[in-house]
């Protein structure tokens, strides 16, 4: 077990598959445009239970990446929906500030523990 983890539990490496599924689909969304384009996605909970089982964050994403599937396949063989990437990308982001938020509170915790307050 990675000394981050022990310390922050499983939020270090949530905070890590956050980060790149926010990169993944903001790629998406930059290539909604591009001809023959495939949108990804990173199934968090399918990675969250890769890493729970010691995969670090970098090796469950990659196992739990895949690609989207549109609801509406385009003539030129994009498959970004961009208003699926936006809502995914913005929910994504609410989870990433919360799961972070969290971590501050932790550090400043630690802190303070530290400094015997």
């Amino acid at each position: 077990m990675a000394q981050g983890q022990s310390l922050f539990g499983i939020h270090g490496t949530a905070l890590a598959l956050r980060s790149q599924r926010l990169n993944l689909l903001a790629s998406n969304i930059a290539n909604a445009a591009t001809p023959n384009y495939k949108a990804r996605d990173i199934d968090f909970d399918r990675a969250m239970a890769l890493a729970s089982r010691g995969h670090d964050a970098d090796s469950a994403a990659g196992a739990a990446m895949a690609y989207r599937v549109p609801v509406t396949p385009s003539l030129d063989g994009n498959t970004v929906e961009l208003s699926t990437e936006q809502t995914l990308f913005a929910e994504n982001a609410v989870q990433y500030r919360t799961t972070l938020a969290f971590l501050e509170g932790r550090i400043t915790t630690l802190k303070r523990a530290f400094k015997g307050e």
